[in-house]
C-alpha cells in the first residue's frame, strides 16, 4: 500500500530525517520518501503490519502535525 501525509513544521533536513526516521522504524513501513518544500510524505507500507494512524502517531510524537 501507499499514502501520503501532510506534515506541518518541517522546516530543515533535521526535520526530514526526524520524521524519515521515525516513520521507518514502524513495522511494516517499507519505504518514506520526504518533501521537505510541499511537507508531504510519501509512505509504502503492509497495511497488515501498520495503519495510517499509527503512522500519524509516529510523526506527531516527534513534533509536527499530520493534516488529515
Amino acid at each position: 500500500m501507499q499514502t501520503t501525509l501532510d506534515v506541518r513544521g518541517m522546516t530543515c533536513d533535521h526535520c526530514e530525517s526526524a520524521v524519515k526516521g521515525a516513520l521507518e522504524r514502524l513495522e511494516g513501513v517499507q519505504g518514506v520518501e520526504v518533501n521537505l518544500g510541499t511537507g508531504k510524505v510519501d509512505v509504502t507500507y503492509d497495511d497488515s503490519l501498520v495503519n495510517i494512524e499509527s503512522m500519524r502517531e509516529a510523526v506527531e510524537e516527534q513534533g509536527y502535525d499530520v493534516v488529515v
